[in-house]
């Protein structure tokens, strides 16, 4: 009967205008709430096929169907902290429960994902939230690299944790000498004198060592004229000489440098020849020595390049003498970059790489399953996870010094809810006028 299925459909619109306050009234309370995505409140028409020409009609009502909508980004809110960390883009940060921790490694049904996080250290050293998210990552080797992980799964996820009390060194393993030789010098007949010159670089235990080279002329040849050509001896203090052997063990490598003396080039180095150690190539103008601590490169500069070991009519001078590495140092910082990779800085200078943090894409994320603290898991409506290098593919950069805001627009909600209001008022009416009828109905007996 007509009238009773009017009693029905407004009892559905009851509920339908029901759930969707509920998701207004939701969506008003994390409006506040970083990283909160809004759901949304469509509703679908019910419809019971019947006989036509019977000139009856019956109300089918209506349903609601909520949805999450993971894929509208909130706008970044900057912060005063580097470990405040949100995604420019898609993606997401890989996070785990702290409570899963005691497996020791995360597995793919212990993966969850968020946008955003602040993220400090705890008592154990885990980054990780107030609400116990704990941030995920790759470690890097000693060098600073990230090895080869798989993509799609979690093998090789590590629950990140830093030591606050952890130091680092950081070995010496490229030396630029920029020196000028006195042309002068450099002349047959001519005193000779050798000049040396001691550059501190640090060994793979951060201790402080030296590379001592020395330049002697070459002052061969009829008295006056002018060889160009050098010696250049490199000995590394670390090696220590066994008195039982006559060799100089710490002599490392032998060069001979020639210089060029046209009107073009004048003063450049024009050819190197290697007596001992390793060869010079003269595409690069990098040289490698075997050290004590390790293969050395060290940059005498290409051909012709008056950015690198000259000889002109001047003073001997180290003009520019450089290398990397660094000694011991205490954490002082840490930083994510654009990148996803989690770098320390300590307090001599030196930056280390300790983790990389992959961004986490699926092809769905509307399909993904709301979990509580603004996290996500893996539903087959979503499709398989990938782990991304961030800004790699379809994913966004990362973002420290960030928090992602709430999607809600109050605004909007507010709209909706006179709305919903109005809605709920007038499914009310229906019934209450269904009720009215039916009693008419009932007192026709009488």
């Amino acid at each position: 009967m007509s009238i009773s299925s009017a009693l029905s459909a407004g009892v559905s619109g009851l509920a339908a205008n029901s759930t969707r306050l509920a998701t207004i009234s939701d969506n008003i309370a994390n409006s506040g709430t970083y990283g909160y995505k809004r759901v949304d409140t469509s509703f679908e028409s019910m419809v019971i096929n019947q006989g036509r020409g019977g000139g009856l009609y019956t109300a089918n009502g209506v349903r609601a169907a909520t949805s999450r909508i993971v894929d509208e980004r909130g706008n970044l809110v900057p912060t005063s902290h580097p470990l405040d960390i949100a995604i420019s883009g898609r993606g997401m940060l890989p996070v785990i429960y702290s409570a899963s921790l005691d497996s020791g490694t995360a597995t793919s049904s212990d993966l969850v994902m968020t946008r955003t996080g602040s993220f400090r250290t705890d008592d154990q050293g885990y980054l990780r939230t107030d609400s116990g998210l704990v941030l995920m990552g790759w470690p890097a080797n000693s060098d600073g690299t990230i090895p080869s992980q798989p993509r799609d799964s979690t093998t090789g996820l590590q629950p990140i944790m830093i030591s606050p009390s952890q130091t680092a060194a950081d070995p010496t393993t490229r030396i630029n000498l920029r020196v000028n030789l006195p042309a002068g010098e450099a002349v047959g007949g001519a005193t000779g004198t050798e000049r040396e010159m001691e550059v501190e670089y640090f060994g793979n235990l951060g201790n402080s060592e030296r590379m001592t080279v020395t330049f002697r002329p070459d002052i061969t040849g009829a008295a006056g004229a002018q060889t160009n050509r050098w010696t250049m001896e490199i000995r590394d203090s670390a090696i220590i000489n066994d008195p039982a052997t006559p060799a100089d063990e710490s002599l490392i490598g032998i060069y001979t440098l020639e210089f060029d003396n046209s009107q073009a080039g004048g003063g450049t180095l024009a050819n190197v020849t290697t007596a001992a150690g390793g060869a010079y190539s003269a595409a690069t103008g990098l040289l490698t020595v075997p050290g004590a601590n390790g293969p050395m490169t060290i940059n005498l500069g290409r051909y012709g390049d008056n950015q690198g070991i000259t000889q002109l009519s001047a003073s001997f001078s180290p003009t520019n003498v450089s290398k990397n590495g660094s000694p011991v140092g205490n954490l002082t910082a840490l930083e994510i970059d654009e990148n996803g990779y989690l770098q320390a800085t300590y307090d001599t200078g030196f930056t280390r790489t300790l983790y990389q943090v992959p961004l986490v894409d699926v092809p769905n994320p509307n399909g993904l399953i709301a979990m509580d603290n603004q996290t996500y898991k893996i539903s087959p409506r979503s499709g398989a996870f990938y782990l991304w290098n961030a800004g790699d593919g379809p994913t966004g950069a990362v973002a420290g010094y960030a928090r992602e805001a709430s999607t809600t627009d109050v605004a909007a909600e507010l709209t909706d809810l006179i709305q919903t209001q109005r809605a709920y008022t007038s499914n009310a009416k229906v019934i209450q006028t269904v009720d009215e009828m039916l009693q008419e109905t009932a007192n026709l007996k009488r």
